[in-house]
């Protein structure tokens, strides 16, 4: 039989809906998701794969302004990486919306010379559909794109025909992954997003932003799996807005995650979460490092 496979990257600024779709698309809740924008950090790489066809989804973080953290430094560099040596990339807008950032990421798409697919995102939002055409017919005559799809990745609406387009794609070739493989990265980088996002939805808008969470033992025996969590923060007063009153707000995090990790792994879960401060992380290239936020890594 032969077989077909391909890489195709996410791109978009923040907040479009770049990790709902890759997750509708797999039908499995791989990449974080909170209302905040820039939930995303890392390249996470998603594996669809249908008889004879392999795709390998690259979500990555939203391409926004220079700005001077290390940290927004090394999530551009990480989203516009994704765009080197895929077969067809795939970026998301948000209704009718075409901004200075959305016209950023269309200038970086077109350098990468591949096939490009334009996502009308959230369009179950739109008060006036009728005014969806024009908006489009006002962009493509200046951003050529292969084709236009409007969807919804909340309501899984107009994803197959994307799907379709992108299988179209694929060059022929061995799977890189196994059938049964959903994505290379690790259970133990997959905990720490699953707190990561805890934090993301429970928070206010600082908070979260200077925090990150580290795995420092991940024990999977059987039906148990006990993991221990280190989250830090940037300042004294971060930390206790994260932990609360008597320890509530970050027992409550406990709680919510390990639901999600009890579903992702199939197995018991004991979490065990701490809080302490790591002045500036966010801000050091050593620290990234440390923390897994390069490529290299």
């Amino acid at each position: 039989m032969t077989t077909r496979f391909g890489f195709v990257a996410i791109v978009g600024r923040p907040n479009v809906g770049k990790s709902t779709l890759l997750n509708h698309i797999l039908g499995f809740k791989l990449s974080i998701t909170s209302r905040k924008p820039q939930t995303t950090r890392h390249r996470v790489l998603g594996i669809w794969t249908e008889e004879d066809i392999q795709i390998a989804f690259v979500d990555t973080p939203g391409m926004h302004t220079d700005q001077p953290k290390a940290m927004n430094r090394v999530m551009n560099q990480t989203a516009e990486q994704a765009l080197s040596g895929v077969d067809a990339v795939v970026m998301l807008t948000d209704g009718k919306i075409w901004n200075e950032l959305d016209e950023r990421v269309y200038q970086k798409v077109k350098r990468s010379g591949c096939p490009k697919y334009w996502v009308i995102n959230k369009v179950d939002k739109l008060n006036n559909k009728n005014e969806l055409l024009p908006h489009i017919q006002g962009i493509v005559e200046d951003h050529p794109f292969d084709e236009v799809f409007p969807v919804s990745a909340l309501k899984n609406l107009n994803l197959e025909p994307l799907l379709q387009a992108l299988k179209m794609q694929m060059p022929d070739g061995p799977f890189m992954y196994d059938e049964d493989q959903i994505t290379d990265r690790s259970e133990r980088f997959l905990a720490a997003e699953i707190v990561r996002e805890q934090i993301m939805r429970q928070l206010g808008d600082e908070v979260p932003y200077e925090t990150t969470v580290e795995i420092e033992s991940f024990d999977h025996s059987g039906d148990r799996v006990g993991i221990h969590a280190l989250i830090s923060v940037e300042r004294d007063g971060q930390k206790a807005i994260l932990v609360g009153e008597g320890g509530g707000r970050l027992k409550q995090i406990g709680i919510e995650a390990r639901k999600r990790l009890e579903d992702l792994l199939e197995a018991h879960v004991a979490l065990k979460l701490w809080v302490k401060v790591r002045a500036s992380w966010s801000n050091d290239e050593r620290a990234l490092k440390s923390l897994g936020y390069f490529e290299s890594d």
